[in-house]
């Protein structure tokens, strides 16, 4: 396994890769359930070249969608999860109940998705941090609300008071 550290606006981020260079990971610092560096782990920031390049052009909102190669191990459960959120457009936001369904799962499993969402092993490239409740709500982040927020402040995707109102997904036309 390869790792590097990238700097951003949310602190230094922890990428890591298998060798086959594909992302396995991005932790931030403190990160609920993030990566940490294992013994038998190798420093190169070599296969992270893109991921550098991108996620600068991201946080200089000069880019949308990531074209990274990923490798997220997970149950198929968390698998058809975290393909779902990867539907959900730079700029708007979904609900827990609207993962579901994208998932095939029933809108009783909310919970369930949740969960899944919140073991997502691939923060801001894998965009979790655009899921909120049914009420509007900013709910849980696995990197801290601040960094949400910070996160949807940068796609536009807050508005109005300065705690912001989430833009959904059905309100920019998805």
């Amino acid at each position: 396994m390869y790792f590097t550290s990238v700097d951003s606006p949310l602190g230094p981020l922890l990428l890591s890769a298998g060798l086959d260079g594909a992302l396995t990971s991005l932790s931030v610092p403190g990160q609920k359930g993030g990566r940490t560096v294992q013994d038998d782990w190798r420093r190169d920031p070599g296969p992270f070249r893109a991921a550098r390049e991108q996620l600068a052009a991201y946080f200089a909102g000069d880019l949308e969608e990531f074209r990274l190669e990923l490798r997220a191990e997970g149950t198929p459960f968390r698998t058809r999860v975290w393909d779902a959120l990867d539907t959900v457009p730079y700029g708007a936001t979904t609900t827990y109940g609207e993962i579901a369904a994208r998932a095939g799962a029933v809108r009783a499993a909310v919970r369930a998705v949740g969960g899944a969402i919140g073991a997502n092993p691939l923060l801001i490239v894998r965009p979790c941090h655009r899921v909120i409740g049914a009420d509007g709500s900013l709910t849980g982040y696995a990197g801290g609300l601040e960094r949400k927020v910070r996160l949807l402040t940068l796609e536009g995707a807050m508005e109005g008071s300065p705690a912001g109102t989430p833009r959904k997904a059905a309100d920019v036309g998805v």
